[in-house]
């Protein structure tokens, strides 16, 4: 009987045009001192992002702050804040400001105007403020075309942008996938071309000889073709929960959406070893505007106690997937039709990886998980001989510099011996 095919929609992503912004780097004057006051966001006007909080802080260089992040019930900050904000006078700010759709901002060739005075002025502390929030209007938090609006100029304020970023990019796809497909706005097309743009580095492909396109491709893949951890995330701690919520709650500029970092830990090295619990994959969504259970208050409360895990609670990082794991994600897989290969699991009595990590990221070979994978693994065998050879060399170097001593200390003991 032929398998059912699952229903693909299709999606349009705004683009936004970022050709300005890329002339203004021209003025930054100290790119490392730019990094350091604002995070990686010059990248991110060639590269793009990831979808998990810890991956999206590590790429735009900037850290989830212990705090309520943009909730849109903030104020909205006066001409006079956004004007010390920006190191320009506040008449302009009130000359400028105007309502687009139903939302206050400012025009972004106002902007770019004034950005570009002060970069040509070497104006730099107003210069970066101007640039900065460009690119949180422009590449992070596009709503307008041309115009930067009251809800970037808020999560600018603050340099805690990295939840608000994958609220706004979960939030879009639910909403999209249930109205039926559509344009997608927010911070979507940077996931989008992130994803392009780093397959090769992310993904081992194997020759395309049909020459397929990327999206066939890419739902032909199985686990063994994903390079699935990088050692960057070594000693990172996975935002597990907040407050009353089994995972995380996401406030997004248009609502707010729960986000699930259980099924994300393989990503970030840590084992997937049974299928969640249901109450850990439980759904919240609402639309600004549209919140009858009061999910917005909820939200900002849970928080106010994040909670995080790391290797003492999650296991070594080995990125292996157990049996039940992978037998619930076959189900799943199922009842949605998914169109590629299911992964191969990890039998449960091997307690290693299917797909092993790359070559560097290793744990202690005393781990127990580690120490019990197959011996007769290429790549296991690889790594055996290198440390046989650097364990013999290190015996070798030891010996040599032993005999060395105890050819500078000999002839003072004979000395000292002598009448």
């Amino acid at each position: 009987m032929e398998r059912p095919k699952r229903h693909t929609k299709k999606y349009s992503f705004r683009q936004p045009d970022v050709k300005e912004l890329r002339n203004l780097t021209s003025y930054v004057l100290d790119p490392l001192g730019f990094k350091a006051r604002y995070g990686k966001l010059l990248p991110l006007l060639t590269t793009q992002l990831l979808p998990t909080l810890e991956e999206y802080a590590h790429l735009v260089g900037i850290p989830i702050l212990d705090q309520v992040p943009f909730s849109g019930l903030e104020s909205i900050l006066t001409s006079r804040e956004i004007a010390d904000l920006l190191h320009i006078d506040e008449s302009l700010i009130e000359a400028h400001m105007t309502t687009k759709g139903g939302i206050q901002g400012l025009p972004s060739d106002f902007l770019i105007a004034q950005a570009t005075v002060y970069g040509k002025a070497m104006s730099e502390d107003a210069f970066e403020a101007l640039f900065v929030l460009l690119i949180y209007g422009f590449v992070l938090f596009p709503n307008i075309d041309k115009f930067v609006d009251v809800n970037a100029i808020r999560i600018f304020s603050v340099l805690n942008p990295v939840p608000t970023l994958l609220g706004d990019a979960y939030f879009s796809l639910h909403l999209r996938n249930a109205k039926g497909g559509g344009a997608i706005v927010c911070c979507l097309p940077l996931l989008y071309k992130w994803f392009i743009s780093h397959l090769p580095q992310t993904v081992a492909f194997k020759e395309n000889k049909g020459c397929l396109r990327w999206s066939t491709r890419l739902m032909s893949l199985t686990n063994d073709d994903i390079s699935w951890y990088d050692r960057v995330y070594d000693t990172v701690q996975i935002i597990d929960y907040c407050g009353e919520f089994p995972n995380v709650p996401l406030l997004s500029t248009c609502g707010g959406i729960s986000y699930n970092p259980i099924l994300a830990r393989r990503q970030l090295g840590f084992p997937l070893k049974d299928k969640p619990h249901n109450i850990m994959l439980e759904g919240v969504f609402f639309q600004e505007g549209k919140d009858p259970q009061g999910l917005k208050a909820r939200m900002v409360r849970a928080w106010r106690k994040i909670h995080k895990k790391g290797r003492n609670e999650l296991g070594p990082k080995n990125c292996i997937a157990l049996e039940p794991y992978t037998s619930w994600v076959r189900q799943r897989a199922s009842e949605y039709l998914m169109p590629y290969d299911y992964p191969r699991p990890t039998p449960l009595d091997v307690a290693g990886p299917s797909t092993l990590p790359n070559q560097d990221v290793i744990d202690d070979p005393n781990d127990t998980w580690t120490s019990l994978l197959p011996q007769s693994s290429k790549f296991w065998k690889r790594k055996y001989d290198r440390l046989a050879k650097e364990k013999a060399d290190m015996e070798a170097a030891y010996e040599r510099e032993i005999k060395k001593l105890c050819a500078s200390r000999l002839p003072a003991s004979r000395a000292s011996r002598d009448p």
